[in-house]
This record gives structure tokens, C-alpha cells and sequence, in this order.
């Protein structure tokens, strides 16, 4: 798993994929959250908080992930280097996990930067440092968690094809449904005053809200855990479908 994991961040940092991610992911955030007029702005939003960067993040990261992990097997299996790749002692959760943790970690490499972010809002605001720092470390370690459920959902995605941008195209459409579907669906009149909150518990964001508050629920802990096994392990049903 060792030597896959190195080998996939030397494809990312050795082309353009992986700065072009981080770059994106920058720039973007940083043209809405500074520059661009909107309710999205922190000069319009009027606080010392960086809470329209943790709502506006999430958007972002729907699609920029998609694009980081449509090549994780599709360009695999269309090269014909996985059934190499297989041939190697290295287990099928090998293949997976060495692929996952390379994509968590160029999802932390983009991550990181924006701490100046968090630096400007405290330069910003009166008196001097005066932010609500345990809200921003929870909306942190919340952000890690829900790209995380990204990352195991669109690796899944790209389990499942031998075309890239069938690959994106897939992992999008599920990234859209696990975050924001159970939501819209949770409004539905027949659903409103019994069974919603139970409907919102099983989405993604739900739980990205509750840890942006800055509270660590063990709860939120389990599920951003189990959805991320889950996808898992259905990414390994995928690559075990070669078998059959």
C-alpha cells in the first residue's frame, strides 16, 4: 500500500492534476469570500467570521473532487495497467486504501492554505483576534470529514467505469444526492413534522452542520466513519467485479 500511495501522489504532483486542484479550489473561495460582491462576501457579511467560507466550501468541493478521483481506476482500467496493478502482493483494500489516502492528503494540501484566510478575518476583526476560534476548527475538521465522504463516494464512482468522464459525471451526481438530496426530500409535506429529521440524519449535511458549530459529537464521528466504509468497500465490490 506504501509504495501505491507514493506512486499515486507523484501523479499528482508530478503532472498538473494535483496543483490545478489546489489552485482551483483557492481561487475560487477567495474570489467569493473576498472579492465578488454577494451574501457570500465577509466585507458585505459584516462579522469577523469566516462562516460563508464553510457554506460556500462544501459547493466547491462537489465538483473539484469528482474531477481528483475520476482517473483513480477509470484511467486504470482503459490503460490496462490494473490488471498489472492487481498482479502486484498487494490486497484489493490495498488498492483502494493506498488510492484513498493519496486523495485525503492532496485534499488536505488544499485545505491547508486557506488558514490565511482565517488570518485575514482575525486582522479584520475589532478588537484584534477577537473570532470565534472552536467554531473554526470544528467547520475544519468538519470540511476534512465531508470531503472525505466525497473522495470514498467518487473513487466508487470511478470503480465502476473505464471512461473518466462518466466517472466525474457519476461521482457528482452521488456527491449531489448524499449531501444535499436527503434535505430537499426532507421538505416534502407528507414528511414535514414526523419524519424529517430522521430524513435529514441519513444526508451528509446534516452532520457537516452539527461539527460546524463546533461541537464534536461522537454521533457525527460514527456516521462520517461508517459512509466513508461503506463507499469503501463498495469501491472493492467494484474492483472485484473484474473476477466475475
Amino acid at each position: 500500500m506504501k509504495s501505491l500511495l507514493i506512486k499515486e501522489l507523484n501523479q499528482f504532483f508530478s503532472s498538473l492534476t494535483g496543483y490545478i486542484a489546489i489552485l482551483v479550489f483557492l481561487v475560487v473561495t477567495a474570489l467569493f469570500i473576498f472579492v465578488f460582491p454577494g451574501n457570500l462576501n465577509v466585507f458585505d457579511f459584516g462579522f469577523a467570521d469566516l462562516t460563508p467560507f464553510f457554506e460556500f466550501a462544501p459547493l466547491v468541493l462537489l465538483f473539484l473532487i469528482p474531477a481528483i478521483t475520476m482517473r483513480s481506476f477509470a484511467e486504470e482500467r482503459n490503460t490496462g495497467t490494473l490488471e498489472l496493478l492487481v498482479t502486484k502482493p498487494i490486497s484489493d483494500w490495498g488498492i483502494v486504501g493506498g488510492k484513498y489516502v493519496a486523495s485525503l492528503i492532496l485534499l488536505l494540501f488544499s485545505l491547508l492554505p486557506t488558514v490565511l484566510y482565517v488570518y485575514t478575518i482575525s486582522r479584520l476583526a475589532d478588537p484584534v483576534g477577537a473570532i470565534d476560534t472552536g467554531s473554526i476548527i470544528g467547520s475544519y475538521i468538519g470540511l476534512l470529514l465531508l470531503g472525505s465522504v466525497f473522495l470514498s463516494i467518487g473513487l466508487l464512482a470511478s470503480a465502476l467505469t473505464s471512461n473518466q468522464i462518466v466517472a466525474f459525471i457519476l461521482g457528482l451526481f452521488l456527491c449531489f444526492m448524499a449531501f444535499y438530496a436527503f434535505d430537499f426530500v426532507s421538505r416534502i409535506a407528507a414528511f414535514e413534522g414526523d419524519l424529517d429529521y430522521y430524513i435529514r440524519q441519513i444526508g451528509v449535511n446534516e452532520h457537516y452542520q452539527s461539527i460546524s458549530r463546533g461541537v464534536l459529537d461522537t454521533r457525527d464521528l460514527i456516521y462520517f466513519l461508517t459512509v466513508n466504509g461503506l463507499f469503501l468497500a463498495a469501491a472493492k465490490t467494484a474492483l472485484e467485479s473484474r473476477k466475475w
